[in-house]
């Protein structure tokens, strides 16, 4: 060949066109293989997102650990109580009415998913699968539907979720973003279900993926094993989340207090009541919190037992969960309590009712048919309530009532009336006012309730002045109604004069001929004409600076709050009646001002109510697996306007609502509702035993408390008044929300159901029976 020697002299053989081209493609093959791993490893951990409105685009940090991955949201931010005006130059109107914590920019999530722009509401993780994101664009149908989606942890939107802001990490169909502990229950064909996404017509299949532990009853082996190894060693049991990378072990140990298993760190503080220079007045009986609320965990009773249901909890309780036999010694003959192989018997009587207080009830309304049970009166105060068989049996009546008494002067009589699954608290009338808002009572009861009204002025009834609505009446059945001793005779006389000065008309003085007890009925005045008549200004009427509804450790006043006027003013005219007053909106509440949530007032509360029955309905009732027949003492711990409250109406419960005194007072909206709550600092422990409800509700309040105390605290206090096998939901920031999981596991409860949506999060946990050995020093 005319080559063949070339080719020999250098040892290479002369390239053709092919062998040259085939080189060339290994050479670009090879290229394009390295640039796409390196945006593999690149885009796993970084990735943009759409800008939301006109803020600029910012990435999104994921991390690809085994936890629960945290997603950064750029939603759009409200803030509470704000007209258009203050939200737009960033001043915060000064309105009463409104939330005292704006920073926050935590809105409830109906209000700032209707709100936003839709661009706002939801954005979209864009490049995490860059294939079907490309092949799957969402419709506009679909778009409208994914507004309330967080609102309801339910429907369409939570399928969506993994797209939408929910937690990713993990390829694929596995992106699923609502999380329970019963995953490993689920069949494949479940699974599959969870991880696609649903429309908004699936919504009432949606709820049996939230949660499915209590419709089985029994758990599957892989979670009977998970919770052998789980309690396998106490170490493990006391400690252990991780967060943001840095490990936080909880050492929880059993407190050490004289009290036990009855423990109210904030009514037995012994050290703070040895400190007190008199008990004249029960200062001893007073809330005395100590410095740093405790951290430790109150021991079960030995014996304990899930509580008898409503209603044969009104009749009967387990005696071991309430192990106590002096009151029924000490009231036994009539009819308070008795003993009964394992239970404690309720017949229902009462000092002032022997012989039942549904008889004792009806006298009442027979004297005065306008008391009108369940449509006029329809939540009542009850002094010095014993067991609160008077509260217990007014559910028959459809009238709610708030009963209260002092710790241990009657031995744990409040802690028997939780356990028979009716409202009480541990409260006494001393030297401060009783934490409710002014004029929100119908009625006020006190059968034989032990309080000198006629003393020292009469500060102790004019506390219950101020508590009482205009027009409603104060019910004594007492022994100097009718008995003619003395003694008695003469505190009759100082009350007659001292109710004569505060302008209440007596109405009726009857008797009760089953009982043989009398009763005296007052009406407190609609106006102040009486006031301005009077011939000597005693009891005075109150300064204009003093606010009536100032209640949280504001001393007591002996003195009268002049009445609203105007017919726009709370308390000019009585509420709607039963049930009407539920859901009609107050009438003192209109657009003139700003609402929680930064609507005009009248639009505020109605979106919230409208929010609450959905959220409620989707969610809570059919959508978490929560026995509701088991569930009787709830507690709102940021009710705002009662929302929660009222849409839990159809269900066998009652709901403590707590209004937090760093928050918009609204807890007279809650009372004008026909519903019923208390002020409260989280920051302190509640006046209430161990173990006394059955659900708690917090929405967005520990993001709050966050800034005032230490979680550690509250969520211990949390524990405290919670039930075993009772459950905790929790709406709020997707960092608070996973601290609070990471301490209920390191309590050992089962963690029902987790859900999160960019910033925002739900949270549903069970309590155990689970309770650490070492016991903390003294305190």
């Amino acid at each position: 060949m005319a080559f063949g020697r070339g080719a020999k002299m250098d040892g290479r053989r002369p390239s053709s066109p092919s062998s040259s081209m085939c080189t060339t493609t290994t050479v670009v093959v090879f290229v394009a293989l390295c640039m796409v791993g390196a945006w593999m490893m690149t885009s796993t951990t970084v990735f943009p997102v759409e800008p939301t409105s006109n803020k600029k685009s910012e990435p999104i940090e994921v991390s690809t650990s085994n936890k629960k991955t945290e997603v950064k949201d750029q939603r759009a931010e409200v803030g509470f109580g704000e007209t258009d005006e203050a939200a737009k130059s960033g001043s915060v109107s000064s309105e009463k009415f409104e939330d005292t914590d704006n920073n926050d920019n935590v809105p409830d999530e109906s209000h700032s998913n209707r709100d936003a722009p839709e661009e706002e509401k939801f954005p979209e993780n864009t490049m995490e699968k860059p294939v079907e994101m490309a092949e799957e664009k969402e419709s506009p149908k679909e778009k409208e539907d994914s507004k309330d989606s967080f609102d309801d942890a339910n429907g369409k939107s939570e399928g969506q979720s993994a797209k939408e802001g929910g937690v990713t990490g993990q390829s694929g169909d596995e992106e699923e973003k609502i999380t329970t502990d019963n995953d490993v229950e689920k069949s494949d064909g479940e699974k599959k279900e969870d991880q696609e996404g649903k429309s908004e017509d699936d919504a009432t299949e949606q709820p049996q993926i939230e949660e499915k532990v209590e419709e089985s009853g029994e758990k599957e082996p892989a979670a009977k094993a998970n919770e052998a190894a789980e309690s396998k060693n106490e170490k493990e049991a006391q400690a252990a989340s991780k967060s943001s990378g840095d490990e936080i072990t909880y050492s929880w140990k059993l407190c050490n207090s004289s009290a036990v298993t009855d423990y109210i760190p904030c009514l037995d503080n012994e050290k703070a009541i040895k400190k007190l220079h008199s008990t004249k007045h029960y200062e001893h009986r007073e809330r005395h919190c100590p410095a740093e609320p405790p951290t430790c965990l109150v021991p079960l009773p030995e014996g304990y037992k899930r509580p008898i249901e409503w209603p044969k909890s009104r009749d009967k309780v387990w005696y071991s969960n309430v192990p106590h036999t002096k009151l029924a010694e000490y009231k036994g003959h009539q009819n308070w309590v008795k003993v009964s192989g394992d239970h404690l018997l309720f017949p229902g009587g009462g000092t002032q009712f022997k012989n039942g207080a549904l008889h004792y009830i009806d006298t009442i309304q027979q004297a005065l048919p306008d008391i009108a049970w369940g449509k006029r009166s329809r939540v009542i105060l009850d002094v010095g309530c014993g067991v609160a068989s008077f509260g217990g049996y007014m559910f028959d009546r459809d009238v709610l009532t708030m009963s209260f008494a002092p710790k241990d002067e009657h031995e744990a009589q409040v802690q028997f009336a939780l356990e028979r699954g009716i409202p009480a608290i541990s409260a006494v009338m001393g030297t401060k006012r009783l934490p409710y808002p002014s004029r929100v009572f119908d009625v006020i009861h006190c059968a034989r309730c032990r309080v000198p009204w006629h003393i020292e002025g009469g500060k102790l009834l004019l506390e219950l002045n101020r508590l009482l609505r205009p027009g409603g009446y104060f019910v004594w059945s007492a022994t100097p109604v009718y008995q003619k001793l003395p003694e008695d005779v003469e505190i009759w006389n100082a009350m007659s004069s001292l109710t004569k000065s505060m302008c209440w008309k007596m109405v009726k003085k009857t008797k009760d001929t089953l009982n043989q007890v009398g009763m005296a009925i007052y009406q407190k005045p609609m106006d102040n004409n009486c006031y301005e008549k009077r011939s000597e200004d005693s009891p005075p009427l109150c300064k204009e600076t003093d606010d009536a509804d100032a209640a949280w450790n504001v001393p007591l006043q002996a003195c009268i709050p002049k009445l609203p006027i105007g017919p726009s003013v709370r308390g000019s005219k009585w509420p709607e009646m039963w049930p009407q007053r539920l859901e009609k909106t107050p009438f003192w509440i209109d657009g003139s001002r700003v609402g929680v949530y930064g609507k005009p007032a009248n639009e505020d509360f109605e979106a919230d109510y409208a929010h609450w029955k959905r959220v409620v309905s989707k969610s809570y009732v059919n959508g978490m697996g929560i026995d509701w027949s088991k569930v009787r003492n709830v507690m709102d711990m940021r009710a705002v306007y009662g929302g929660f409250a009222a849409a839990l109406r159809d269900q066998k419960v009652w709901v403590m609502n707590i209004v937090p005194i760093d928050s918009a007072d609204t807890l007279p909206i809650v009372y004008e509702r026909g519903l019923f709550g208390m002020y409260h600092d989280w920051c302190e422990s509640f006046s209430t035993y161990p173990r006394t409800y059955d659900l708690l509700h917090a929405d967005h309040l520990f993001s709050k408390l966050k800034k005032r105390c230490k979680l550690l605290g509250v969520f211990a206090e949390v524990d405290r008044i919670l039930r075993p096998e009772g459950k905790l939901i929790v709406r709020d920031d997707a960092e608070t929300i996973s601290e609070l999981e990471s301490m209920a596991k390191s309590l050992q409860w089962e963690v029902r159901m987790t859900y999160a949506k960019g910033k925002e999060g739900l949270l549903c946990v069970q309590k155990t029976t689970w309770r650490p050995k070492e016991i903390e020093a003294s305190m």
